[in-house]
């Protein structure tokens, strides 16, 4: 990382300094871990306690914290900190790791396709027949584009993405190793006592501004378009079936799976290991904890927990009854002894 002065930080972000606007940084690190030249941020305020120990020269806090004795560091106050330091990250990320530019060797590259100069291939890349690479793309070793498939301008594919034809990424994606963009939807007629396969003639569909984890995979439609919409951020290891739309930011955390034809609405929060049955809508801002079963559809704005998933609140309150059960059989069991003594 570069060396920056906190009013240069402070000039970035839009913040204002409390203490030292000349003290500089040039790394980042967590706040209880901070030490002298590093800039930190206090966003969960059960780390509070460590703003008045920690060694870092900076610290991002909001415009509200109010402290309770001294602090040696810098303070810049933000609107939100945990979203200024994304932004730092992202430029100290860029700076550091660069844009890569240029095709390397080997790589196969069907005729009549075209690579912009501003682009990257990396070896051992294959883009098919009839495909579409957009200005600034950046497609590591190893990465499969099917035929007639589409990338978006400066949408990165790390190494091992698998594209299949016909699917469309959308600009400024990134999309980690190991994922699959298009492979069929689970679809077999029984016959007597085998399957028939159905063929999946559909596509894939993902947005502008996605990003999608490492080997994540997004199947394709029996008939029209699985849709990924903008701004979706899905974790590692997640299974979107054939025919599903996953709204406008919303995001889910790592092995939830979505069943064929399932709809999910716009700004949704999905833990891990969710699992959500098919043909069902998930309405808006909802929010569903991890490991949560959702067999039916549900209103906007609904929280959920539980297997099936009921009303967050609901929930805990089952657990505090489930974790005194055992004191309530041995109260009853007290009360019939006593009963039967009388």
């Amino acid at each position: 990382m570069m060396e920056f002065s906190a009013s240069q930080i402070a000039e970035l972000c839009g913040g204002t300094i409390e203490g030292d606007s000349n003290v500089t940084v040039n790394t980042i690190a967590k706040i209880e871990e901070g030490r002298q030249g590093a800039i930190s941020f206090l966003a969960n305020p059960k780390y509070t306690p460590y703003i008045y120990t920690t060694g870092s020269s900076i610290v991002l806090v909001g415009r509200d914290f109010v402290p309770e004795r001294e602090i040696k560091a810098t303070l810049i106050r933000v609107d939100d900190p945990y979203a200024t330091v994304a932004r730092l990250l992202e430029m100290v990320d860029k700076m550091t790791r660069g844009v890569k530019r240029g095709i390397e060797q080997p790589v196969y590259i069907a005729e009549g396709v075209e690579i912009p100069e501003d682009a990257y291939v990396g070896a051992f890349a294959y883009i098919g027949r009839g495909a579409v690479i957009g200005r600034g793309a950046q497609i590591y070793p190893r990465a499969y584009i099917g035929d007639n498939a589409t990338v978006g301008e400066r949408t990165v594919l790390y190494p091992g993405v698998t594209v299949y034809h016909d699917c469309h990424i959308g600009r400024d994606c990134i999309i980690h190793a190991g994922a699959v963009i298009g492979a069929d939807g689970f679809g077999f007629a029984p016959v007597g006592d085998s399957y028939d396969k159905i063929p999946q003639i559909g596509n894939v569909v993902i947005a502008d501004n996605v990003e999608i984890g490492a080997n994540t995979t997004i199947d394709r439609a029996t008939m029209g378009s699985t849709r990924i919409e903008q701004g979706v951020k899905l974790d590692n290891l997640i299974q979107v079936a054939h025919n599903c739309t996953v709204g406008a930011n919303t995001v889910m955390a790592a092995q939830v799976g979505l069943a064929g034809s399932s709809r999910v609405g716009n700004n949704c929060m999905i833990g891990g290991q969710v699992g959500v049955a098919g043909h069902i809508t998930i309405g808006d801002h909802t929010s569903i904890g991890a490991q949560s079963g959702i067999p039916k559809s549900v209103p906007a704005g609904s929280r959920l927990m539980g297997y099936p998933a009921v009303n967050a609140g609901d929930f805990a309150r089952r657990a505090v009854y489930l974790k005194n059960l055992g004191h309530l059989f041995e109260r009853v069991a007290r009360l019939e002894k006593n009963i039967n003594q009388d």
